[in-house]
């Protein structure tokens, strides 16, 4: 898989401290909640910081970390007890996505270039809320909670991190805080993908075909098991070392991407499994979380005039405004995607681009199945809050498989 593959899939935790188990109580339960303020006076904390783009070098421990403050009434402050780092974190930290960034957390330019350092990195929080906003109905102090933590935000590689209510969820009783941490980006992507992009549901999943590039890392291992819990048939590209891996995840049909080109495989793998015509066997779905040359292809496997999605997570987006600005880069942006779109709905499919969205909502609806054991978070080794340069080293060498998510417990440094 591509380097823009792995940018999607493998995944980093950095678990903090345990916390007692707290019942969660329903997003929609109205609830009372306390207006409290901090109990010591603190303007500093520690945390993984960079004071500019580089390689790992530029990855700084310091206990002197700003301290963060709740601005807006909707706003909850949480201690980080486990975070998660992605290999987007890695991007990020080389300065992938800036300018888009940038912009988002200061759309008037106010500020001075290079205003968003130091800057902490980390996608995934799982933590205790410590103070919540005016305006915040449904948490309180002491909720266990996880989240997905937008891009254009200061990360969870600290003490505390500030969110919004509408980001956050309360963590599943089943999982700790370092099995928590492990899921909310990941899920809140694939979530994005199927749900928001492809427009899937429980209710219309059951007589789905899906096919899913790139189905051992993080977002395909996600999507397997959401869709196998909706009643989909799953079919996914891998790795022949994680063959069984993702079959142990529901999945029905497994095609391995070295064994000769993906597309040959998939057509033989139903040809000899349906005897029908070919349209019988096209796919309702297909998630690309591979990029490169499978949008040459991918789109012939299918279903025409029926309403069927291509939704890749690979877009040039990021890459077009750091190259071209924000403004250029969105124009090239928007004309890319509307060639695309046009030219393969004339054809009979939809071709949609899919990205990150932040939704406590979702996460609510994953926190569920979590519990019912429909879905487990997918965790392998872990690091202690000291070595966040080595986890950070480790997500950049890749995995084979790339699905392994690396844990990291705080320990002081």
């Amino acid at each position: 898989m591509t380097s823009a593959n792995i940018l999607v899939h493998t995944r980093l935790l950095v678990p903090m401290r345990k916390a007692c188990a707290r019942n969660p109580p329903s997003r929609l339960q109205n609830q009372s909640r306390r207006i409290s303020t901090s109990r010591r006076c603190r303007d500093v904390m520690p945390a993984w910081v960079i004071d500019k783009y580089g390689s790992n070098d530029v990855l700084r421990f310091t206990r002197n970390a700003s301290f963060p403050s709740i601005t807006y009434p909707n706003e909850v402050m949480v201690k980080v007890f486990a975070a998660g780092l992605n290999p987007l974190d890695v991007s990020m930290r080389g300065g992938y996505g800036a300018a888009t960034l940038s912009m988002k957390r200061d759309p008037l330019s106010i500020s001075r270039s290079g205003s968003e350092f130091p800057l902490i990195l980390g996608r995934d929080v799982s933590g205790v809320i410590m103070e919540c906003g005016l305006g915040v109905k449904y948490f309180q102090e002491r909720d266990e909670v996880w989240a997905a933590i937008p891009p254009w935000k200061q990360g969870s590689l600290a003490e505390f991190v500030v969110l919004s209510a509408n980001e956050i969820s309360w963590k599943p009783k089943s999982l700790s805080h370092t099995e928590a941490a492990a899921m909310p980006y990941v899920a809140a992507t694939a979530w994005s993908a199927l749900v928001n992009t492809g427009g899937l549901s429980k209710d219309n999943c059951g007589n789905k075909r899906i096919l899913i590039l790139g189905g051992s890392g993080g977002v395909g291992t996600f999507a397997i098991q959401l869709l196998k819990a909706w009643g989909a048939h799953v079919t996914v590209t891998c790795s022949q070392n994680a063959e069984q891996f993702v079959r142990g995840l529901g999945a029905d049909h497994v095609v391995d991407y070295t064994d000769g080109p993906v597309d040959v495989s998939l057509s033989g793998l139903e040809k000899r499994r349906l005897t029908s015509s070919s349209a019988l066997f096209r796919f309702d779905l297909i998630l690309d979380n591979v990029g490169g040359d499978t949008e040459r292809w991918a789109l012939g496997l299918l279903k025409p005039w029926s309403g069927s999605k291509y939704v890749t997570l690979v877009t040039p987006f990021m890459q077009n405004t750091d190259r071209l600005g924000v403004a250029d880069g969105m124009m090239q942006t928007a004309a890319t995607v509307a060639s695309k779109a046009l030219k393969h709905l004339l054809r009979g499919v939809h071709y949609r681009w899919g990205f990150f969205a932040p939704s406590g909502p979702a996460l609510d609806e994953i926190r569920d199945m979590v519990d019912k054991g429909q879905i487990r978070p997918v965790v392998e080794e872990t690091f202690s809050f000291c070595q966040v340069p080595q986890a950070f080293q480790k997500l950049e060498k890749g995995h084979a498989r790339g699905k392994t998510v690396v844990r990291v417990s705080t320990g002081g440094t």
